[in-house]
């Protein structure tokens, strides 16, 4: 049976309205939604509904969700000092939260088929109380938070550039949800330490933060040396991944090296874990528009097991020196 991709988004997402000039703009979704195609997979479309309230505050403050919608009913305004919402921002990032929660409940009753979440605005960065870094609800988080409360066990994958310090805050102390973020470092927000493992239930969270220069080389080791095993021993129900692009080369807002063939290759690694309807893919960052369409073109190939082989660029020296700090935190609680 050929494997199918369910693509939830609506238009919502490119009337929300991030200013002139703002890197997280409409034309991101128009990309994506390309790549969804590229793919070669069946695609699947389904309209992303508002998420429930009730699920927005199980992880988001209530006043919070109060104030945001307040906000965007009289014309929207700044959250941050690159955060901005709009009027149609707040049907927008109900659909966002809906989008990924609605795509659980789908793949549940599918075989052969996989997730893909593409909406705006994005959602790691975002706090129980406060929106920043160009997201306003944390999609994955509010998802997880309803997966908990179904008694199931939840890993989060977050390939985004930065890291998800919201979603680190919402889960570090569940055992019941793992979270690992590969990212830039130093780089906004300036958290994820690898030290962090030790915090909240400790070994449940895995930072890998990687600096500037890193390529697929160090990634491809990581997820070898360290995801992988994890996730095996963690044995999660569902892995959810904040999907961000922009670690990519070509991403004009960062200084990793990966590619398209290196997201390829990282999401069927995913498939020796879970079974594709047992993944969901969240759009994050991802500023370079040629460069998205093409990353999620990989990603979605990957996990139905296209082939994705190294790019050939090499990390410095420092890489491999970050991910061995990685490897000896992570030891003491995993076996590697």
């Amino acid at each position: 049976m050929a494997m199918k991709v369910v693509m939830a988004t609506h238009p919502s997402a490119l009337e929300h309205d991030t200013g002139d000039l703002h890197p997280e703009r409409p034309q991101r979704i128009t990309a994506a939604v390309n790549g969804v195609h590229l793919s070669g997979l069946e695609v699947v479309d389904l309209e992303a509904p508002r998420i429930d309230r009730s699920l927005l505050t199980m992880v988001h403050d209530p006043g919070y969700v109060d104030a945001i919608e307040t906000l965007c009913h009289m014309g929207g305004g700044a959250l941050d000092f690159d955060t901005r919402v709009s009027e149609a921002s707040w049907e927008a990032a109900l659909r966002s939260a809906g989008a990924v929660q609605c795509l659980v409940e789908e793949l549940e009753k599918a075989s052969s088929a996989t997730g893909f979440a593409v909406t705006r605005p994005p959602g790691h960065h975002a706090l129980a109380d406060r929106g920043m870094g160009f997201c306003v609800f944390n999609n994955v988080a509010v998802t997880t938070a309803w997966l908990r409360h179904r008694g199931l066990r939840v890993a989060i994958l977050d390939w985004d550039v930065h890291h998800g310090n919201g979603t680190q805050a919402m889960v570090i102390s569940d055992p019941g949800v793992l979270y690992v973020s590969l990212h830039q470092d130093p780089f906004y927000p300036y958290e994820g330490m690898v030290d962090d493992i030790e915090l909240g239930a400790p070994g449940t969270t895995i930072n890998l933060p990687l600096p500037e220069g890193t390529a697929g080389d160090i990634v491809r080791e990581a997820f070898s040396r360290v995801i992988i095993p994890v996730l095996g021993q963690f044995q999660p129900d569902w892995i959810l991944v904040s999907a961000g692009f922009d670690a990519h080369v070509a991403d004009p807002l960062a200084r990793l090296a990966l590619t398209a063939e290196d997201y390829g290759w990282m999401a069927g690694c995913l498939t020796e874990i879970q079974p594709p309807e047992r993944l969901v893919f969240a759009l994050e960052g991802g500023y370079d528009l040629g460069a998205l369409e093409s990353s999620v073109a990989a990603t979605l190939s990957g996990v139905a097991g296209a082939d994705h082989p190294p790019s050939g660029l090499v990390s410095p020296a420092t890489s491999s020196q970050a991910l061995s700090r990685v490897v000896a935190a992570v030891g003491r609680h995993w076996e590697l």
